[in-house]
C-alpha cells in the first residue's frame, strides 16, 4: 500500500499536573526535513525524539510540536535572601530613615534578588511522554495510509488510461507504415525518372525503420506493467522508484510522438503526455 507524505497526527497525555499536546504534520519533501518545537526541559531529549520520527516517517517536510500546559500555578521563582539582605543593608546605610517597605519593594527588582528554578527532567515522565509520541506518529502514519489509498486509485487510473490510448495508437500503427511508404513510392513516380529498385528498397527500409515504433511500444508497455507490480507491491516507501519508472515512461512516450508522422497519433501521444503528468504530480507527494 502506497503512502502519502501528507499527513497530520496529533496526541495528548494529561497527568495531575500538566497536559503534553504532541502534534504532527507532513508534507511532500525529496528527503526527511524535521523542524522540531520543544520546550527547553525537554532539549536534552530532542536526539532521541528526532531518531524516533525518522524511523518511522522516513521522508518528508515534517514539522514536530511539543506543548506542555501546566494546570496548577507553580512558583518557580525564589529569593535570594543573602543577596536581599545585603542590598537593604548598603541602602539602609545610604539612607537610615527611608522606610522599610520601600526598601524591600526597591530590593525586589534589583539583579539576583530573585533566581528561577530551573525544572528538571523527570524520568517516568518522559518514558509516558515517549508513549504519546509514538501515538501521534501512529495516528499521522494512519492518516498518510488513508491518503495513499486516493492516491493509487488514482494512480491505476491514469495508467489504464494510458493503456488505452497505446491500444487506439496500435490500431492507427497498423496501417501507418504502408501509407507512408505509398507516399514515397508516388512521389518518386511523379519524378518520372528510372530508379534502380534494390536501391530504392533499401533506401525505403532505412527511411522507415525511423518511423517504426514497435519497440518503444513494447518498451512502454513493460513500464507500465512494472508501474503497477511496484505500486501494490508490500514496500513501503517506493515514491523515488515509481518516480524513475515514470521518467521511463516519458522517453517512450515522447519517441513515440517525434516518430509518429501523424497527426492521429500525436492526439493520443499528447493524452499520454497528460496522464504521465498527473501520475508524476501524485508520485511526488508518495513516500
Amino acid at each position: 500500500m502506497i503512502q502519502s507524505m501528507t499527513g497530520y497526527g496529533k496526541a495528548e497525555q494529561q497527568t495531575e499536573n500538566k497536559k503534553f499536546i504532541v502534534e504532527l504534520r507532513s508534507l511532500n519533501s525529496k528527503n526527511i526535513d524535521l523542524k522540531t518545537r520543544i520546550p527547553s526541559v525537554y532539549r536534552e531529549k530532542e536526539i532521541e525524539i528526532r531518531k524516533l520520527i525518522n524511523k518511522h516517517l522516513e521522508r518528508g517536510k515534517i514539522d514536530f510540536s511539543l506543548n506542555i500546559e501546566n494546570l496548577v500555578d507553580v512558583n518557580q521563582n525564589t529569593i535570594n535572601k543573602n543577596v536581599l539582605v545585603d542590598y537593604l543593608n548598603q541602602l539602609k546605610s545610604i539612607n537610615p530613615n527611608v522606610d522599610d517597605t520601600v526598601l524591600m519593594s526597591a530590593c525586589l527588582r534589583l539583579p539576583d534578588v530573585l533566581k528561577q528554578e530551573k525544572e528538571v527532567l523527570d524520568e517516568q515522565e518522559w518514558e509516558n511522554l515517549k508513549k504519546t509520541i509514538k501515538e501521534a506518529i501512529d495516528k499521522i502514519i494512519e492518516y498518510r495510509k488513508d491518503e495513499g489509498k486516493s492516491i493509487e486509485k488514482d494512480l491505476l487510473t491514469r495508467i489504464k488510461h494510458i493503456r488505452k490510448y497505446l491500444n487506439e495508437i496500435n490500431t492507427f500503427d497498423q496501417g501507418r507504415i504502408e501509407k507512408i511508404k505509398e507516399k514515397l513510392r508516388e512521389a518518386v513516380n511523379q519524378l518520372q525518372i528510372n530508379v534502380d529498385e534494390n536501391r530504392f528498397e533499401q533506401e525505403l527500409i532505412y527511411y522507415l525503420e525511423k518511423y517504426d515504433i514497435n519497440e518503444e511500444k513494447v518498451r512502454l508497455n513493460n513500464h507500465l506493467d512494472y508501474f503497477e507490480k511496484e505500486l501494490t507491491s508490500n514496500r513501503t516507501a517506493k515514491g523515488k522508484k515509481l518516480g524513475f519508472i515514470s521518467q521511463e515512461m516519458g522517453r517512450e512516450i515522447n519517441t513515440m510522438g517525434s516518430k509518429s508522422n501523424d497527426s492521429s497519433m500525436q492526439q493520443l501521444v499528447v493524452g499520454m503526455k497528460d496522464e504521465l503528468e498527473k501520475i508524476k504530480e501524485q508520485v511526488l507527494n508518495s513516500l
